[in-house]
């Protein structure tokens, strides 16, 4: 009997979304691709133009537009601006070339974004933005030793930069405790600072670390503060979907959230999401269509360019095309040699039969290296084929922590290593 009462109350006291607190944001107008001087700005920029202030500020709100529409066409014209700003520019080059490189971060295009950002460093100007820069970039490429070094360059306990740094550092290396004290103080930072964007990007960046820890309320909570600064905000409304899917195992709640986004939003993503949702709610037509509609998309825009190499990895072992999904992980370790990648490499290896090789290189690249549950999840997969249960019993223990991040569908996969 009392166990009966302490479930009940458990149950009674588990946190649960209420959609009254969403919806008036899923109501939200679409984000609108122009602003009161986008005009007079693009109106300066012509084929002979050398409004360098104009190209900066054009820039800027293409890299707006694109984060409110996910249209690629405003990422590639903000790359246009950008590109004619470092040619005309005699004064402040270095600013531009990594404005640049954050360009080419967002197309995945990371080593000529490294080159862009070294190219910055011998101007001398803007050390501290530099040296942050190149931390993330060999985050991204998987030069973590070096990563580190310029992590240490820019120390300052003070400095919002710093701390959201030394924040993905930590959870790099497993320790997402201290990654989130360092993203409370980037927060308190950011609140202080009254600065719309950085109050938007350390609600949502601590709201996944709170996901990732298990403290699904205060997640959720955050998603909501970021939609009161901005009611359009395509990635707090989707981390609500994800809430209510793996959560509260809600698939038709979560769909609906997530389709009123793509009403607005043109990012590919959200159309696998749909199709893993409609995959949990057993909709095979759904799913199909969603995943068609990912395809016509990413598939047809050479635009896109490597920024999906990832999910279309996903994507093509789903529709069992091992073959293609192996050349593209080889392409991706190329690009950038993280454990992720090599744990793609490994993982498009074992559907194609080859478990050894697949072996090798997880033991090689993958285990030590880094905590992704969602790697780690390969590599069980791997170490199963290779009759090593010992070691997948002990990934198990620490892919089941991790169920609410993973979603509904890899349990299940789990719950049968």
């Amino acid at each position: 009997m009392i166990l009966f009462l302490v479930s009940c109350q458990q149950q009674e006291t588990e946190f649960k979304t209420n959609r009254q607190d969403y919806d008036i944001y899923l109501a939200a107008a679409p984000a609108k691709a122009t602003s009161k001087y986008f005009q007079l700005w693009d109106d300066k920029i012509k084929s002979d133009s050398v409004q360098l202030l104009s190209l900066g500020n054009v820039a800027s709100e293409y890299n707006r537009f694109f984060s409110g529409t996910g249209n690629i066409q405003y990422l590639k014209d903000a790359e246009r601006s950008l590109k004619k700003a470092v040619e005309i520019a005699a004064v402040g080059k270095a600013g531009y070339l990594r404005a640049l490189a954050r360009n080419y971060i967002s197309q995945h295009r990371f080593r000529e974004a490294l080159e862009l950002a070294e190219k910055a460093r011998s101007f001398g100007s803007g050390v501290n933005e530099t040296q942050s820069l190149l931390f993330d970039l060999h985050m991204e490429l998987g030069n973590y030793d070096l990563a580190n070094q310029y992590l240490d360059s820019i120390q300052n306990m003070s400095d919002f930069g710093y701390l959201i740094r030394v924040a993905k550092w930590n959870d790099y290396k497993g320790d997402l405790d201290t990654a989130i004290q360092f993203m409370e103080k980037a927060t308190a930072r950011a609140e202080s600072s009254k600065n719309k964007g950085l109050l938007l990007w350390s609600y949502t960046n601590l709201g996944d670390f709170y996901g990732h820890a298990g403290r699904i309320e205060e997640s959720y909570n955050l998603y909501l503060r970021a939609l009161r600064i901005d009611p359009q905000n395509a990635y707090a409304k989707k981390s609500i979907a994800w809430i209510v899917y793996s959560h509260e195992r809600n698939g038709r709640e979560a769909l609906r959230i997530l389709d009123s986004i793509m009403q607005k939003n043109q990012s590919p993503e959200y159309y696998l999401l749909k199709a893993e949702i409609a995959d949990f709610m057993n909709n095979d037509m759904l799913r199909v269509q969603a995943l068609d509609d990912y395809y016509k998309i990413v598939g047809n825009n050479p635009q896109y360019g490597d920024m999906y190499n990832v999910y279309n990895l996903d994507f093509l072992l789903e529709m069992d095309v091992e073959q293609k999904a192996y050349k593209l992980a080889q392409e991706e370790v190329n690009n950038r040699p993280t454990p992720e990648s090599y744990g793609w490499l490994a993982y498009s290896l074992l559907h194609m039969g080859e478990k050894k090789k697949a072996l090798d290189l997880v033991e090689k690249h993958v285990m030590g290296a880094t905590f992704e549950p969602a790697i780690l999840h390969q590599a069980a997969e791997v170490y199963k084929a290779n009759g090593l249960m010992e070691k997948v019993r002990e990934l198990k223990q620490e892919l089941l922590e991790a169920v609410y991040e993973l979603g509904p569908i890899k349990e299940a996969q789990i719950a049968g290593l």
